[in-house]
């Protein structure tokens, strides 16, 4: 697996627009985008901080993936995305390595990248992304 950089890091929280406002308000960063990506029930925004994004992840209902994070973790850092060349192939790297995937193939994602995750079970505890680009 050929891992370029971090292309983001994933926070739950519970209101994207108290959440925008802090990040904007407190911290000084710029939110660049706000997206609905419907079929994984989520409303994100992202920030540039440097070469790498945060994402800001609302559910748009309790029982999408947010929603149940949320409900039992709280807010907080919810997954690291790593940018891959081809997430189908990353994604069955790892599998040949031994480790639980979520997604056993890429499905588009934010900001229309693919995306396939890890199970944190067999990632040390952290929800793992990888993204590419095609």
């Amino acid at each position: 697996m050929n891992i370029s950089h971090i292309e983001h890091i994933g926070i739950a929280v519970d209101n994207l627009e108290e959440a925008i406002t802090y990040y904007e308000n407190v911290l000084g960063m710029k939110c660049y985008a706000i997206e609905e990506v419907v079929d994984q029930k989520v409303k994100t925004a992202f920030f540039l901080v440097g070469t790498t994004k945060i994402e800001l992840l609302e559910s748009t209902t309790p029982d999408g993936p947010i929603g149940k994070f949320i409900a039992k973790k709280g807010q907080g850092i919810h997954h690291i995305a790593f940018a891959v060349n081809d997430t189908d192939e990353a994604l069955k790297m790892a599998e040949e390595s031994g480790v639980t995937l979520i997604d056993k193939q890429a499905r588009k994602g934010a900001e229309g990248l693919n995306i396939g995750f890890l199970h944190p079970k067999s990632t040390l505890g952290v929800l793992t992304e990888l993204c590419s680009k095609n």
